[in-house]
């Protein structure tokens, strides 16, 4: 199920972003026992790097992810975290490295 729930994140956030990076954690694991595990929405961590947050604020970029996730958020999703970037400003931290 987690895997088959990684592909619809991934799918959906390609669609609607067009990303030049995304990777999708599943910390459902850690957090067995959890309210929201009960119900079956998982804990995910997504990283995406898209042009699509150009000149968007923070606020702004996790909108945009949460409306491309949709109707995922209300059962699928109890927990995400969002790390959201452009090209430029993920260039720029990795090459501080």
């Amino acid at each position: 199920m987690s895997s088959e729930r990684i592909d619809r994140i991934r799918t959906r956030l390609t669609q609607a972003l067009q990303p030049d990076l995304l990777e999708i954690f599943d910390e459902s694991a850690k957090h067995a026992g959890h309210a929201g595990a009960a119900s079956g929405g998982g804990h995910f961590i997504v990283h995406i790097v898209s042009a699509a947050f150009q000149d968007k604020s923070l606020i702004q970029r996790h909108r945009l992810v949460y409306d491309a996730l949709g109707d995922m958020m209300q059962r699928d999703i109890h927990a995400l975290s969002i790390q959201a970037a452009t090209p430029g400003e993920f260039q720029s931290t990795n090459s501080e490295r």
